[in-house]
């Protein structure tokens, strides 16, 4: 889903500088940025931004206790200072999941505690059920598994119930044959050739996403046409979300059984209409060693002050 900067201080850790930077090349003609910050010899920590097609921002960072975590960040292919930015080539989930691999070795970790949002959660599960000998605990916000009825939910109908006139802006970017599949008609514009065409669907796009985040809707970013991140943004999710995110249907929900030993908390806002709470509680219940924390203020946004608190309990918590 689309990406948010943590607007409200709230329970934030004091703001830090990275201590260590880089772009490291994990092929197919892609480099990743990277990041570390907090203490050198502190507990590892990795944080997985949303999207897919977000980015990470310096607020990230102040979610860990900077005396007792190394925090590691960095952008997924195509996406924040990782390049090329907006590129699809080599761009699947189980790409980004290897890159984690390659990211945890460069930097010479053995394990992190791992948090994930939105589609981070997806990508957090993913890596875990992959190579859970490498991850401490999971700590995951308004969960989502790319699965079609949590797509469908977004760009075909339930959201829409809530939002029908924002989703009437939406819908009809588009003429009205393509609207039963509105993530293919934007990906045709998104990838036209046509730079004003992509800009325009790609503002589109990220107003309708951008109109859900928050428990009181804020005015949206992208009112006055798309940057490139924009663009870049909108082009990745649409990319995924028409391909099952290259993992195929359920995969995340089957392989459950793999983490089972992995102790996780799960941060739910109540009133998520992004990532609805039900799919939160499906992966609560298939997981015992899991704690399932409902915000009872809050959508989907890391800037809620109750999933933002919550949030630094969890990280606080597994930094013991």
């Amino acid at each position: 889903m689309i990406a948010e900067t943590l607007a409200r201080p709230g329970a934030l850790y004091p703001s830090i500088q990275p201590h260590e930077s880089g772009m490291l090349d994990v092929g197919d003609d892609h480099q990743i940025y990277y990041e570390a910050s907090g203490n050198p010899a502190g507990k590892p920590a990795l944080f997985l931004h949303g999207g897919p097609g977000g980015g990470c921002y310096a607020d990230h960072r102040r979610l860990f206790d900077p005396r007792r975590y190394r925090i590691v960040l960095f952008d997924q292919r195509g996406c924040g200072k990782s390049r090329p930015l907006g590129e699809v080539a080599g761009n699947t989930t189980m790409a980004l999941v290897d890159d984690i691999e390659r990211l945890r070795e460069h930097l010479r970790i053995d394990r992190f505690v791992v948090l994930g949002g939105s589609w981070g959660a997806a990508l957090a599960l993913l890596y875990a059920q992959t190579h859970p000998a490498r991850v401490e605990a999971l700590v995951l916000r308004g969960v989502f598994t790319a699965r079609r009825r949590e797509v469908d939910w977004l760009y075909k109908h339930g959201a829409s119930e809530l939002f029908p006139e924002r989703w009437e802006k939406f819908a009809t970017f588009v003429p009205e044959d393509e609207r039963g599949d509105l993530p293919r008609a934007y990906h045709r514009r998104l990838f036209s050739g046509d730079a004003e065409v992509e800009r325009e669907a790609a503002r589109a796009w990220c107003t309708w996403e951008a109109a859900l985040m928050t428990l009181a809707p804020r005015s949206s970013n992208f009112s006055a046409g798309a940057g490139e991140h924009t663009r870049a943004l909108a082009r990745i999710e649409a990319h995924y979300f028409i391909n099952d995110a290259f993992i195929g249907e359920g995969r995340v929900i089957a392989d459950m059984e793999r983490i089972m030993h992995i102790p996780g908390i799960i941060v739910q806002g109540r009133y998520d209409v992004v990532t609805p709470p039900t799919t939160a509680w499906e992966v609560h219940r298939l997981w015992p060693s899991s704690r399932f924390d409902i915000v009872n203020d809050a959508g989907h946004a890391t800037s809620e002050p109750g999933i933002t608190r919550k949030l630094v309990e969890a990280t606080d918590f597994f930094a013991r």
